[in-house]
């Protein structure tokens, strides 16, 4: 079987005599892995589900992984520890208060590990998650040298405390545990200790991200919104204030790391199935699954299978497939640029999208010469675009980014549906009116198109380059604002 390493950058940080550290960064889900290593041991920090990269890692260290820490129950992509560790024989090391139902080590507070010459401490530090936790690494002469944050602290931004609320405790009582967290386990720290959180801009985990994946504690300290709040009801407010609602599969990915899921090689093969047209189209009507076109958005307007919807390998494909495919057992039919399969079925399980079944064999031009039906979405320019506008007032327009890119500039005759609620606000869509839709470059409106057209609404028009190309128009537009921490969520 082979495996395949996609949008996995391995960022070299830092190296020593002793001490290899390395940032293993993948930018379709803004999120960081970390690999560890010192005199033939290694340790492991948020693998995600394809291990295979990891495990290559250690061996051409010739390593053994010791240790895979797990910094909290990941919300936002299920993770490799559980294939890992059966794999490498490493153990799987959680903060404390952590519950598994798989075999995993419960780490206390202040717990030390060993990774050759270098020792690894366990800091609970609650707040995004109850048994969230950092690790802090010292070196063989005792001296802190970074600390692996997770969720706890980001570079700009700290986790959202509202992910894993229980029992009475509020949003508000997580962010104050959270403050604590930081006040009494971190901030405490050196200066010039490294931080390595788990995610960067665009990931949901937070709201106020640095492009930047990691940083000194010191410079967090002056830079970061919540680290220079001066009181804890300071940090409430900032922390909690605009926070948009999280992705549905959030807590489902959480569930799977907890709980543990199907070995990823299974996932891999059942899903790596090719079917000629005849087949595709049967497998279709049998399962009742949803065909899933993952090729560019404007290949995908000129011609594709009647009913199926378009997110593209090309942008955040896993993360929108996480937000708008509510049933994660759902079967998935793929139709991929020849080729690009497996790179679909690595990136749907990393959210647990574990059911794909098959792949169009040779793509959407066997399908065409099989002499099947193609549907397609018109898509006109942002030229075009201004003379429907400019000729037309009652033309149905709809902006499907985010409430913060609207609310900081937007075309007057616009209507803000994003593209992230539109299982909550289709049913406000009159069927025999025609829609033009834009986001801000053109993926994410041709999503929403393909999902109109798949529940019946015949006349949807895409504009093609969004909002980016708009601006060139003389449209009327409203003026620029600043966009709030809360806003860019």
């Amino acid at each position: 079987m082979l495996y395949f390493n996609y949008n996995l950058n391995f960022v070299f940080q830092y190296i020593k005599t002793g001490m290899k550290i390395e940032q293993i960064y993948t930018g379709c889900l803004a999120e960081a892995a970390y690999y560890i290593e010192s005199n033939g041991e290694a340790a492991i920090i948020d693998p995600l589900r394809e291990i295979a990269p990891y495990l290559k890692r250690a061996q051409k260290d010739n390593a053994t992984i010791k240790y895979i820490f797990e910094t909290h129950f990941h919300a936002d992509f299920v993770s490799g520890h559980v294939d890992l560790a059966e794999k490498s024989g490493a153990e799987i090391v959680y903060g404390p208060t952590a519950q598994t139902t798989f075999k995993s080590l419960i780490a206390a507070d202040g717990e030390q590990f060993k990774i050759g010459e270098l020792t690894i401490t366990t800091l609970h530090t609650p707040g995004h998650t109850p048994e969230s936790t950092t690790y802090l690494l010292t070196d063989k002469d005792g001296k802190a040298h970074c600390i692996f944050t997770g969720d706890t602290l980001f570079i700009g931004d700290v986790g959202r405390p509202d992910l894993a609320q229980k029992g009475e405790l509020t949003m508000e009582d997580m962010a104050a545990t959270l403050y604590d967290s930081l006040q009494n386990k971190i901030l405490v720290l050196p200066d010039e200790v490294l931080v390595y959180p788990a995610h960067g801009a665009g990931s949901a985990c937070g709201k106020n991200m640095s492009k930047e994946t990691f940083d000194t504690l010191g410079h967090q300290k002056e830079v970061n919104y919540a680290l220079k709040a001066s009181t804890r009801e300071q940090f409430i407010k900032e922390v909690t204030e605009g926070i948009l609602p999280p992705p549905q599969y959030f807590a489902k990915n959480a569930a799977m790391n907890k709980h543990g899921y199907e070995s990823f090689d299974d996932v891999y093969e059942k899903g790596l199935t090719p079917l000629s047209p005849d087949e595709f189209e049967a497998m279709a009507n049998l399962t009742g699954a949803l065909i899933l076109d993952t090729r560019d958005p404007q290949t995908f307007a000129k011609g594709f299978i009647p009913s199926s919807v378009n997110i593209g390998l090309n942008g955040q494909f896993a993360p929108w497939v996480g937000a708008l495919i509510t049933d994660l057992k759902q079967p998935l039919l793929l139709v991929c640029e020849p080729g690009k399969e497996e790179e679909a079925i690595t990136r749907l399980a990393r959210v647990g999208y574990d059911n794909t079944i098959g792949f169009l064999s040779d793509g959407i031009v066997m399908w065409q010469s099989a002499g099947k039906d193609l549907d397609t979405i018109v898509s006109i320019s942002a030229l075009e675009f201004e003379q429907v506008l400019n000729n037309n007032e009652n033309v149905q327009a709809l902006d499907v980014r985010k409430p913060g890119e609207y609310e900081s500039e937007h075309l007057e005759q616009t209507l803000t549906r994003p593209l992230d609620y539109i299982n909550d606000w289709t049913n406000e869509i009159d069927h025999k009116e025609t829609y033009y839709i834009h986001c801000a470059g053109g993926y994410r409106s041709m999503i929403a198109a393909s999902i109109l057209k798949a529940r019946g609404v015949e006349n949807v028009i895409d504009v093609a380059g969004g909002y980016g190309a708009i601006k060139s128009t003389g449209l009327k537009r409203t003026d620029f604002a600043c966009p709030s921490k809360a806003m860019k969520a």
